[in-house]
């Protein structure tokens, strides 16, 4: 006849392990955030860049628009200088 006893330590790794996953994982998820609002940065900013090429070479309402939403501007006037800005460089 076999008899265990499951003591304390075993109870106290358990404990341990479960709050090492748990940091683990929001660790991940934090990171994983930050990558995606990162990259979310780079795309608009590239998309910026393309829309202002664009424009330079063709001035079309439609390039217009679409810088417009992405730089929150309304005059067609301070979308002109950003892109001069940003084709200059």
């Amino acid at each position: 006849m076999k008899f265990e006893l499951k003591t304390e330590n075993d109870h106290f790794y358990d404990q341990i392990y479960y709050v090492f996953i748990l940091f683990v994982s929001i660790s991940f998820i934090i990171i994983m955030s930050n990558i995606s609002l990162k990259l979310t940065t780079i795309s608009r900013l590239h998309e910026i860049n393309h829309f202002c090429k664009l424009l330079s070479v063709d001035k079309s309402s439609y390039n217009f628009k679409k810088l417009s939403k992405l730089l929150n501007q309304k005059s067609k006037q301070k979308i002109w200088d950003i892109c001069r800005e940003i084709v200059k460089d």
